[in-house]
């Protein structure tokens, strides 16, 4: 057996959770606070019962559970355990995480085994299991993922127990419709796997295993890469143009001056076939797969990708560029995806040297400056609806190997890396914090969430433009919404939130001044008193950045709603 992929101990016991994403990465990513948003102090009391000493860790939860997860499905749904196991690798990594829309008309993913769209409905009917858990709960996704393979199988009718012969159902399963495409999931992304093996080695050892096995797909064999043509720009890359792109604007706003850091939210195949889809309507100049072993080019450096929907705002870059406000980010970018999640734990160090590698070409050949104002993750610019690369992508090695391929040469000293100071003569009266921050005034006002809260408008009543959802469950993980005040003083805080009957009963809102002191908790029933501002209390707050946290600790298998504070 040939194994290559190896989980260590570390990896493996984190392979539930998902970091936390601040909407204004000015500094490098915060790893303090074990990866809690600002204002949850794990070691802080709280009397919603949040942090109790029984909660299992997510080895338990996760890790010890996924090989007998894998066995029992399979046997369910009469499918190789090999063949599941590699689908789910290729997936997810492993990774129990909730994906994010990296790109519209392409649902978010769940899970280990990658569910989208229509898959967690049919899924979840087939498994008998309600859509939430087959979300978001471990054995539930496996099996409702098993449950849409098997039912693939039956269409197809072929011999189940011929492992080459799943290589189409694999590819019904993926979504995946350009041959090519279809072609390099197969064999150079599942099957792989499933000939090199993989070992996901916790802490009182090995919790489980897929030994590599010499199959070969029935399935038609992709163009070898040598074949292929060289990307125009970048002749480490292979280029697979996309249609869906635009000449930049003349002077200097079409003069690429960035580089933005994106996630595919799913399958390095997946990614690419779909960017070079007319009907997509998006693009991307580069993707790189999960080992870095492969780049695809698709758009020329010097015409405008469609990657990001948004504006420049300096106010999300340090106040740097402001002359570029109101433009088109894609006018001045240059757009790398990445195959993975923004939500998961580890990345491959083969895909960071590559990316490091591309984006030192990209700013010699333009003169971009190497440092974190010019080199920024799709979060950092659109923060009301997107997230990646992640609380996990590792910025500071990042950078300091783009640096090093560059020849060693010194980044530039940065300044303070915060915006200034909100101005203090602002008026305060009242505050409110949306939920989306293009809503809110970012010198007084913003909300972050992590990767496991989905945005939505699917139930009505919501404050202006949406709102965020998460289930309930024992995990510090909260939307934290924050105001800044020019003194201390004496706040009334109102929520608000569309009603449903799938809200907890009593979702928590806990509340802490600038000092990072709790104030207290205030437990609230999302099932009504909807679409209109209910009073949570009088707090005496600090000069500076208060916060309010809506937790998810809570036992009731619901969901909780992130959607809007008023400070007043």
């Amino acid at each position: 057996m040939s194994t290559r992929y190896l989980v260590s101990s570390i990896a493996a016991a984190t392979l539930i959770f998902t970091g936390c994403y601040a909407g204004d990465f000015d500094d490098e990513p915060n790893f303090n606070n074990n990866g809690l948003p600002a204002g949850e102090n794990p070691a802080a009391e709280d009397d919603s019962d949040e942090g109790g000493d029984d909660g299992a860790s997510a080895e338990d939860i996760v890790v010890k559970g996924l090989e007998d997860a894998f066995i029992e499905a399979a046997k369910e749904f009469d499918i190789p355990v090999e063949i599941l196991k590699s689908l789910a690798y290729t997936e997810s990594h492993w990774e129990m995480v909730v994906g994010e829309e990296e790109f519209e008309g392409m649902p978010a993913a769940y899970g280990v085994m990658g569910l989208r769209g229509d898959q967690i409905r049919l899924g979840a009917e087939i498994a008998q299991v309600s859509e939430i858990d087959a979300k978001h709960d471990l054995v539930a996704n496996i099996r409702a993922g098993a449950a849409v393979l098997s039912n693939i199988a039956d269409e197809d009718d072929f011999d189940r127990s011929d492992l080459g012969g799943w290589a189409p159902a694999l590819v019904s399963y993926s979504g995946i419709t350009e041959p090519e495409a279809q072609a390099h999931y197969v064999h150079n992304e599942v099957y792989d796997v499933l000939r090199n093996g993989i070992v996901v080695d916790g802490a009182e050892g090995v919790s489980a295993i897929l030994d590599g096995l010499d199959i070969n797909p029935d399935f038609a064999e992709p163009l070898p890469a040598p074949q292929m043509a060289q990307g125009p720009d970048y002749a480490a890359a292979i280029w697979r143009a996309s249609p869906n792109h635009s000449a930049r604007p003349s002077g200097n706003i079409g003069k690429p001056s960035h580089v933005i850091i994106h996630t595919c939210e799913g399958s390095y195949s997946g990614c690419w076939s779909w960017l070079t889809d007319t009907k997509a309507g998006v693009s991307a100049h580069y993707v790189i797969n999960d080992t870095g072993s492969e780049i695809s080019q698709l758009v020329k450096e010097s015409r405008k990708a469609w990657h990001i929907g948004a504006s420049y705002k300096s106010s999300l870059n340090s106040g740097k560029d402001s002359w570029r406000n109101g433009y088109s980010n894609n006018n001045f970018t240059v757009g790398i995806e990445h195959a993975g999640k923004s939500a998961q734990k580890n990345w491959h160090s083969g895909l960071i040297n590559a990316s490091a590698k591309l984006v030192c070409d990209i700013t010699q050949d333009h003169g971009i400056p190497r440092d974190k104002y010019h080199i920024v993750g799709h979060g950092q610019l659109q923060p009301y609806n997107r997230v990646d690369p992640g609380a996990n992508w590792p910025w500071a090695s990042y950078m300091s190997k783009i640096d090093a391929y560059c020849g060693g040469n010194p980044l530039p000293n940065d300044p303070p890396p915060n915006d200034d100071p909100p101005n203090d003569d602002v008026p305060q009266s009242t505050i409110v914090v949306d939920s989306n921050n293009n809503n809110n005034n970012s010198s007084i006002a913003k909300l972050e969430v992590s990767g496991n809260w989905n945005s939505s408008s699917n139930v009505s009543g919501y404050y202006k433009s949406g709102y965020w959802w998460s289930t309930t469950e024992a995990v510090s993980d909260g939307a934290t919404f924050s105001f800044y005040l020019a003194g201390d003083a004496t706040r009334t805080v109102d929520a608000w939130w569309p009603a449903a009957s799938d809200r907890s009963t009593s979702a928590p809102f806990v509340l802490f001044d600038a000092n990072g002191s709790k104030l207290g908790t205030v437990k609230v029933n999302q099932q009504s008193n909807g679409s209109r501002w209910v009073t949570l209390g009088s707090f005496k707050f600090k000069k500076g950045w208060n916060s309010v946290v809506l937790s998810r600790w809570v036992s009731d298998n619901k969901v909780v709603i992130a959607d809007a504070i008023r400070v007043r």
